[in-house]
């Protein structure tokens, strides 16, 4: 299914239920109108939500969830009945214009399909799939006249080099002096987004399947508005000028340096915090609104209403970061035996992890559990976190301000 052509509706929102306190269907779409909302996505054919859509004229993205793709690839008769079943009893009431295949498995893609993003130029797929995967996807995109649905996320790739990228340069509000001249094409770049975006474009190019365009259409982005005390720049202050200042970008439709003028459907994440969402504390943290239907911070998703009407936001807070530590849980009395067991188990993940622990090493005195058990859950956060790991080991790990380090035992913190 594809859109009509029309003219600029709004940015999009995604419209997740990873939660047990929200409004009802019909009250989300009065508050997706409100915001300004041109189309909405959502991750299931939840056909409560397709009703309250009926008769809106708002464009419906809605996606396949992961869980039935392989019965769907794997059949054209159950990929049949799966429309009819799902979406056929909604359409054309509701106004579905994208059927989308799965989270960050199919179309959408996160941006980690990619090895390489930096430059644009050097943009490239992962060599585990850029053949057996990519190619055939990009020739079915280009053959059907889809989209290449990309979740494109600014926050995470400035939160993890926010020594080297400037927060306002990902803010799209950077001085000149911020921008970027991609070596390989001579193209500057005015904020990370479309840099990240022509990373794509790049890589598309390195299949051959630069010249025939396949269209790009960004299924996710945004900017949280809390997160953990780690999670540096996530505060509603930079959230709302990032979604303000994009909503007013592509009301103009720049489309990026790679592709001037280039239209593409944009969805922000997301229409509410949602607090069943696993994770870090920034995962429940990324909503419009707050359940209970008010707003987290005031946007016009037109990118019409001039930046000097809207209220003053809150001061932005934790930009520089904060050396954080993952400690041994204190306060409470501990199983020995699990304790022991994640320590051998975070020791373990690592050559050398945690060779200060040897007799003689630096951080062996004092010779307890409760002092190794903070040195080795803290070794094994710095090392994995920015793939994932977490502070946890089933409740027995906590993040700290306050440094850990005595005598010549040196805790690395997360700003090291």
């Amino acid at each position: 299914m594809h859109a009509v052509a029309r003219g600029w509706l709004g940015l999009g929102v995604n419209y997740g239920t990873v939660a047990d306190d929200l409004p009802s269907a019909a009250r989300s779409v009065e508050l997706l109108r409100a915001a300004g909302a041109g189309s909405v996505k959502i991750y299931d054919a939840n056909a409560d939500i397709l009703r309250a859509l009926a008769g809106t004229c708002l464009p419906v993205s809605v996606m396949v969830p992961n869980e039935a793709i392989p019965s769907l690839a794997a059949s054209p008769a159950d990929a049949d009945e799966w429309v009819v079943g799902n979406i056929a009893p909604h359409f054309p009431a509701a106004w579905v214009v994208y059927l989308l295949v799965g989270n960050e498995v199919g179309t959408t893609l996160a941006m980690d399909a990619l090895a390489a993003s930096y430059p644009p130029s050097a943009g490239a797929f992962r060599e585990d799939i850029a053949e057996s995967v990519m190619r055939p996807l990009l020739q079915f995109l280009n053959a059907t006249g889809s989209y290449y649905f990309v979740d494109a996320y600014p926050y995470f790739a400035w939160e993890a080099n926010h020594q080297s990228i400037s927060l306002d340069y990902a803010l799209f509000q950077g001085a000149p002096s911020t921008h970027y001249v991609d070596p390989g094409t001579g193209f500057t770049y005015t904020n990370l987004l479309d840099q990240m975006l022509d990373a794509v474009v790049s890589a598309m190019a390195k299949l051959g399947c630069g010249n025939v365009k396949v269209k790009l259409a960004i299924s996710e982005t945004g900017w949280p508005t809390a997160g953990d005390i780690d999670e540096l720049g996530a505060n509603v202050n930079n959230a709302a000028t990032y979604n303000r200042n994009l909503a007013a970008r592509m009301a103009k439709h720049p489309g990026t340096p790679a592709r001037p003028g280039a239209k593409m459907p944009v969805f922000l994440f997301s229409l509410y915090n949602e607090n069943q969402k696993p994770g870090p504390d920034t995962e429940r943290h990324w909503g419009l609104y707050y359940p209970n239907g008010t707003w987290v911070y005031e946007v016009d998703l037109t990118g019409r209403r001039p930046a000097p009407s809207y209220p003053p936001l809150p001061p932005a807070t934790n930009q520089n970061g904060t050396p954080v530590w993952c400690v041994l849980t204190g306060g409470k009395a501990m199983n020995e035996t699990a304790v022991a067991a994640a320590v051998e188990y975070a020791c373990q993940q690592g050559s050398g992890m945690c060779t200060a622990l040897q007799p003689g090493g630096e951080c062996y005195q004092p010779n307890t559990l409760d002092a190794h058990a903070s040195y080795a859950f803290n070794v094994y956060w710095q090392q994995f976190r920015k793939a994932g790991g977490t502070c946890f080991f089933n409740g027995l790990a906590e993040k700290t301000t306050k440094d850990p380090s005595h005598g010549s035992c040196k805790f690395i913190s997360s700003l090291d």
